[in-house]
């Protein structure tokens, strides 16, 4: 049986600034200009919530971009998923991001990044990376 590795999370960002649309419009070019899952990419469009360039009613004062994946035992190529992830959080306006991944194996594992200041503003430095593990489950004796 092959191994399953879920992936799923959020990119967090203000919502609540009066007028201000080039956020989320820039957030939103860049979670399109992602590859489709047509091939076997690590990041895809279609794992995306892409954030509408309208402020709605849809968000109180944070702006949520979930996103959720599965794949065949990821977590051996793991390394390359998070410099990806990393990459397009480097392109992206966020207050923090969170990561889970749940392996069969290796338990679950929670990656989170923090911007320094108030927001990550694109081009203003690499993201520094928190990480918790947890395994759930019985022992074998």
């Amino acid at each position: 049986m092959d191994q399953e590795s879920i992936v799923y999370g959020c990119i967090k960002d203000v919502a609540n600034l009066a007028g201000d649309v080039t956020r989320r419009r820039n957030n939103r070019d860049i979670l399109l200009s992602l590859p489709r899952a047509d091939a076997w990419p690590f990041l895809c469009q279609e794992m995306f919530a892409i954030p509408q360039v309208e402020v709605g009613q849809g968000n109180y004062q944070t702006e949520v971009m979930h996103f959720g994946a599965s794949y065949q035992a990821v977590e051996y190529e793991w390394e390359q998923w998070l410099s990806k992830f990393e990459a397009l959080l480097s392109q992206m306006y966020w207050v923090s991001a969170t990561v889970h991944l749940e392996t069969e194996l290796s338990g679950t594992h929670t990656f989170v990044w923090e911007s320094d200041g108030t927001s990550h503003v694109p081009g203003s430095g690499d993201p520094k990376v928190r990480c918790e593990w947890s395994h759930e489950g019985a022992l074998a004796i």
